[in-house]
């Protein structure tokens, strides 16, 4: 991949997260004479351009009245992946280099990205210890939802929110948590399973509780870009040949953006089921409807309509489904 560096004074002015302040970024983008960069905002897993400024002679200039402490991004190409970093009230200096994911890139006078960068280091985190020795931070918040919302009950999320300081409540994170906390009961195994409409490749509408009644059926959420997704899938098409003649079905539910990805990664791992997508990415009604954060991801239904397992994966759907059905 063809390196840049870009060497970057960040002064950024804020007091509370709940305040907009005036964010002004300079810097210098060596190697890169001309051209433009990005300033983004970070919502929802997905960063929004909210500024962009003309590279001159190697330099620019920001100038954005932004909410402050916040995640934003910097980039060179909005189609590639961004910078993602913490801004908070203390002047920031950033040596971004965007080869290997911005790994070597350099971050200093951000409270708050020193602490995420020291999160990203320790593999074995209890969340409600990080919260309570940094119950003020905008990072608590952000890790609580991006990294432990998908893994935690209602009640746990609901416990990990009380731990935070009042000043984060009315951030996007912890309101999303609080929302995903009510789907997560809606959706709980025992519930019935929310019935949603979407369309196929082929531009057909499907209602997905026609296809319940039958038998299992494994409601999978995925996409083309989703490494884990693409590995996982050949054990799905194993247990959909296997049980298949018995009743089982599976429904796939794809988080892409791209519909010529999205079809091409389904004939390249030979799903043969249906498929739907509104092609919104985390903004998928299906994925909000059921409380997806986090792909690979699936729902169990019986013959009820009613959901009976979550996010079974390798052998251990293998060993549901072969269990389901030597009962009958």
């Amino acid at each position: 991949m063809k390196k840049f560096l870009l060497s970057a004074i960040v002064i950024v002015m804020a007091i509370s997260c709940s305040e907009k302040r005036n964010l002004i970024v300079t810097g210098t983008v060596e190697g890169v004479p001309s051209g433009k960069i990005y300033l983004q905002k970070f919502v929802n897993k997905v960063f929004f351009v909210i500024d962009s400024t003309d590279i001159k002679d190697g330099q620019f200039t920001f100038s954005e009245n932004v909410a402050l402490p916040e995640i934003y991004g910097l980039t060179l190409d909005t189609l590639e992946n961004s910078f993602f970093v913490f801004f908070d009230a203390s002047p920031v200096n950033i040596k971004l280099d965007t080869a290997q994911h911005y790994r070597n890139t350099e971050v200093t006078g951000s409270v708050s990205q020193d602490l995420y960068q020291e999160y990203r280091k320790n593999t074995d985190v209890n969340i409600d210890e990080f919260i309570r020795q940094h119950p003020a931070s905008l990072v608590s918040a952000y890790v609580l939802y991006r990294f432990f919302s998908y893994r935690l009950p209602p009640d746990e999320i609901r416990a990990n929110i009380a731990l935070l300081d009042s000043s984060l409540w009315a951030t996007q994170y912890v309101k999303t948590l609080q929302e995903f906390a009510e789907t997560l009961e809606l959706v709980a195994i025992g519930k019935p399973a929310p019935d949603f409409t979407l369309t196929t490749p082929g531009g057909d509408t499907v209602r997905f509780s026609d296809k319940l009644g039958k038998g299992y059926v494994l409601l999978d959420f995925w996409a083309s870009w989703c490494g884990p997704c693409r590995k996982e899938n050949p054990t799905v098409v194993r247990a959909f040949n296997k049980y298949k003649d018995k009743g089982f079905d599976v429904f796939g539910v794809s988080l892409d953006k791209s519909k010529e990805q999205w079809v091409e990664a389904i004939g390249k791992d030979s799903l043969t089921w249906t498929h739907v997508s509104d092609l919104l990415y985390w903004n998928s009604k299906p994925a909000q409807l059921y409380g997806i954060r986090a792909i690979p991801s699936n729902v169990l239904i019986d013959e009820n309509g009613i959901i009976i397992k979550k996010n079974l994966r390798g052998k251990e759907l293998e060993a549901v489904l072969a269990e389901l059905y030597a009962r009958r």
